[in-house]
């Protein structure tokens, strides 16, 4: 291992990546700086989880950096000319939903990442039952060791909790009602997850809905905005 290079870890503060860094340092693996890129969409839960593990990574002198998109998220969603791809006609503004097939967000999110880490090590919070994820990520001097611990997104969360980290909003754990704790206005969120939403956590809903107003494009398809989602949830809870 090449000593002249640094160990980096990139952090979400969801339940993998943090259970990762947690793991890293108990088993005192080499750590320098943990890395945070910040959509400024994220669930409260986040920031509070980021603010409880500064102090700790304070007291062992473990560098903390936090990243912005260059464009701010809503200019790009809402507002920033989009030319139709091949010529340089602009045939909208804004990119719409982040999520699906167009996953805007997470390009920048990893191109800022992949900048600022450069040619240090790379610790990625990817987890052993992730099959699909592990092949595409792996690359030179990045290093997957929830893989090697064989660790699954199970595991994960539980060593969180084990931990005291509990993601907790309106007193509900958010991976109680979640699959992942991602943007709150992630496209790629299931029907599941958008109901718990709907049901447990109001004040994130009026925010989808305030996104919905702005875009034109339904955030699940066809007959599935956020507006005809709500109609669809109140008439299944109805029916209970």
């Amino acid at each position: 291992m090449d000593t002249s290079k640094k160990h980096i870890a990139s952090c979400s503060f969801g339940k993998d990546s943090l259970a990762m860094i947690l793991l890293i340092i108990e088993k005192k693996l080499p750590l320098d700086e943990v890395v945070f890129y910040d959509t400024g969409k994220e669930f409260q839960a986040i920031y509070d989880t980021r603010d409880k593990v500064l102090p700790l990574l304070h007291s062992l002198g473990i560098k903390y950096t936090e990243l912005k998109p260059q464009m701010p998220f809503d200019y790009k969603m809402f507002e920033k000319p989009v030319k139709k791809r091949g010529t340089n006609m602009i045939h909208k503004f804004g990119y719409s939903w982040c999520g699906g097939t167009c996953r805007w967000g997470t390009t920048d999110k990893l191109a800022t990442l992949k900048t600022y880490i450069g040619v240090n090590y790379d610790y990625v919070g990817i987890a052993a039952d992730e099959v699909n994820r592990i092949e595409k990520e792996k690359r030179p001097n990045r290093l997957l060791p929830l893989v090697d611990w064989g660790l699954i997104e199970s595991d994960c969360l539980e060593t969180c909790y084990k931990h005291g980290f509990y993601w907790e909003e309106q007193n509900i754990r958010l991976y109680d009602i979640l699959d992942r704790v991602s943007c709150w206005c992630c496209r790629n969120k299931n029907l599941k997850e958008l109901k718990n939403i709907f049901t447990h956590l109001p004040e994130y809903w009026d925010r989808l809905k305030e996104v919905q107003s702005r875009l034109k494009e339904p955030m699940k398809g066809q007959g599935k905005s956020i507006f005809d989602l709500e109609t669809r949830f109140k008439r299944e809870m109805e029916l209970i």
